[in-house]
């Protein structure tokens, strides 16, 4: 094969826990007799909330075909390649297993948000019912350098107050605000969807939406911008630059001599999966080392009907994508769409001319 696929998870192959009845039709295609894949796949998911293995055993078990950790890639892979901050102390935000996330990437230094909360107790103060009786010493435990945000995290709340905290008194929450400390500590942040879709009818908060209100609380306090260090996850060249990455690996793992010139993006959702896609070609066409085609399915956050949003104007839809990335419409037009992931696969075989 001289081409491999990126494929988005949720929306695409499953919505929430169900499993997208198209998927395993379209995997039955992607591999052989002996269950190896006969193209290089990548699983590129801004989903944040558990480790690879976790994902790949998931994919494997709702897919039917055995799928490796190292096909898969979260919206937090790329932090592997941070290692100036691996030694520092870091406050993670998000749910799930995140001290073991943060050390299988390298992180040495991790602390959450509860246990930030569990040590300053008096910076919670939203919810009384949670208000500490006996108040706690004041000295410093820890002061994060800084801030990584894998995903939205449960009680917001108190992710938003604490996140504040630690930015505003240069790592030592509990300490007065310094609103001199400009620029604040490094920010690390994966996953910048607004919104994404599940079982329910109509599409959820992501961890964009989580993100515009750190953005906003940040700014009505100081007046000025929060920034990020690094934004990961799709839409960002970052993480395209990484699945290419992953997917050469895989190439050169089974010692398929043809290189791979095109890269096909199979996606739901038009700010991130497209914007990715098309971001990522335009940066592809100036070392002409491949191409990415950007495949929409219908199956997920896409509608066919509303209008193709727009950044201001008069039209009734706005730029769902996020604040540091400029919109241009030429980055939400879809090379191709299709009804579903197989009929996606169905699609690449013939534009490819390949037949396994």
């Amino acid at each position: 094969p001289s081409f491999g696929f990126l494929f988005d998870i949720d929306g695409v192959l499953v919505r929430g826990k169900t499993p997208i009845p198209a998927a395993r039709t379209a995997f039955q295609k992607l591999v052989n007799a002996q269950g190896q894949f006969v193209v290089p796949v990548v699983f590129v998911t801004n989903a944040g909330n558990c480790l690879r293995q976790k994902k790949a055993d998931q994919l494997s078990h709702l897919l039917g075909v055995p799928i490796s950790q190292d096909q898969v890639m979260m919206s937090h892979s790329p932090l592997r390649m941070f290692k100036r901050y691996h030694e520092k102390c870091v406050l993670v935000s998000g749910q799930g297993p995140l001290l073991d996330i943060a050390q299988d990437l390298g992180f040495c230094q991790p602390i959450t948000i509860d246990t930030l909360r569990e040590k300053r107790p008096l910076l919670d103060a939203v919810d009384h019912e949670r208000s500490p009786n006996v108040l706690h010493s004041q000295e410093q435990l820890f002061s994060p350098s800084t801030v990584v945000l894998f995903g939205e995290p449960v009680r917001w709340e108190t992710s938003l107050q604490l996140i504040i905290d630690v930015l505003l008194t240069s790592g030592y929450p509990g300490n007065p605000y310094e609103h001199e400390s400009y620029p604040h500590i490094p920010v690390l942040a994966c996953n910048m969807d607004l919104m994404w879709v599940a079982e329910a009818q109509s599409p959820r908060f992501g961890h964009g939406t989580f993100m515009v209100c750190l953005e906003n609380i940040y700014k009505k306090i100081t007046g000025r911008d929060l920034k990020y260090e690094a934004l990961m996850g799709k839409p960002s060249r970052l993480t395209y630059q990484y699945a290419e990455h992953l997917i050469r690996a895989q190439a050169l793992q089974r010692s398929w001599e043809q290189p791979i010139h095109t890269l096909y993006a199979v996606g739901d959702n038009l700010m991130t999966d497209v914007y990715g896609a098309n971001l990522w070609q335009n940066e592809l066409s100036c070392a002409a080392a491949a191409r990415c085609r950007s495949v929409l399915v219908c199956t997920g956050v896409y509608s066919p009907h509303p209008e193709v949003p727009l950044a201001g104007g008069d039209s009734a839809t706005v730029f769902h994508g996020h604040r540091d990335f400029s919109f241009e419409p030429a980055l939400v037009e879809p090379d191709h769409i299709v009804p579903d992931v197989d009929a996606a696969v169905d699609l690449v075989f013939q534009l490819e001319n390949f037949a396994p």
